[in-house]
């Protein structure tokens, strides 16, 4: 994989957004952007976007946080293809995986995402929306409007732009309740979403469920992809995605178990251990949260 652009800045607007392009396979780019916060300056694409280019146009993987914050991807796309954005997939729930829909739409592209994902983007895209002019602010939100995907799929969508082969999978509930997988078999790359993370701690919030989660990876692994474009960070091979996202999720569960086992009660569960994975960013801020959430799922299980 070889690094190819530092940062893109969106001509007109002030915010200079980094996003790290990474070349993974012919013809097929991540977007690495913050591994931090949403904020004013990334305009709340924090995450990692996915860019596969074909003979009929471009997929994109997550459609960025708003109207600018799309723009800003498309501009990056636009420094190493003259193919437009045909197809875009929302991966999953969180903001940047769909907010953005609108921009694209207007460009004339089709989204598509699992029917689970658009219940869910129905229901939260309010407070969503409300969190993004908090941390962004409303001179980024400037010209975003909510918009759902053209196309919904309950399991499974193919689809071939040019010939290329992309499977998308909706396998349960992960980090929000309708993240799905896209699988490349040609270049044995799956983008997973908020599936994976690679580099910074995932977050297990309410909208989570970290049991299902673990089923969802599983099902994805089962594909033994060579590559994996994670939602957060990096690419990585398959057995750096298992270490940073699929053993924290099986240790934090584990110990969460046994603690409950021995009547433990939610205010100790922050404590429970997770020391092994103190070297993902963000670890100080979100272990603890992470932890009484696991404790909340598991105590009736």
């Amino acid at each position: 994989m070889k690094h190819l652009i530092l940062a893109a800045a969106l001509a007109g607007a002030t915010p200079v957004v980094a996003l790290d392009v990474v070349l993974v396979a012919d013809g097929v780019y991540a977007l690495v952007g913050d591994l931090s916060q949403r904020s004013p300056e990334n305009l709340g694409n924090n995450a990692t976007f996915g860019v596969i280019v074909t003979s009929e146009g471009v997929v994109l993987i997550d459609s960025g946080a708003g109207w600018k914050a799309a723009a800003e991807i498309d501009a990056v796309i636009d420094t190493f293809t003259d193919q437009p954005v045909r197809f875009v997939i929302n991966s999953g729930g969180q903001d940047h995986r769909w907010i953005g829909n609108a921009y694209w739409q207007a460009q004339g592209a089709t989204v598509i995402a699992s029917e689970v994902a658009v219940a869910d983007h129905k229901d939260r895209g309010s407070l969503q929306m409300t969190g993004l002019n908090a941390l962004v602010g409303a001179e980024g939100l400037e010209g975003t409007v909510l918009s759902y995907a053209d196309i919904t799929f309950r399991d499974t969508y193919t689809l071939s732009p040019g010939g290329v082969d992309l499977e998308i999978t909706f396998a349960g509930q992960a980090h929000t309740p309708g993240d799905s997988f896209i699988w490349m078999p040609s270049t044995r790359v799956v983008f997973g979403g908020d599936i994976v993370y690679i580099e910074r701690i995932l977050g297990i919030g309410e909208q989570s469920h970290s049991g299902t989660w673990i089923e969802v990876f599983e099902a994805m692994a089962v594909l033994t992809p060579e590559i994996v474009v994670p939602g957060h960070g990096n690419p990585v091979p398959l057995a750096g995605a298992t270490a940073d996202t699929y053993d924290y999720l099986v240790n934090l569960r584990t110990q969460m178990g046994a603690y409950i086992d021995d009547g433990g009660d939610i205010i100790g569960s922050v404590n429970v251990e997770q020391a092994a994975f103190s070297y993902l960013q963000n670890y100080e801020g979100l272990a603890r949260r992470n932890a009484q959430q696991v404790y909340s799922e598991m105590e009736w299980e």
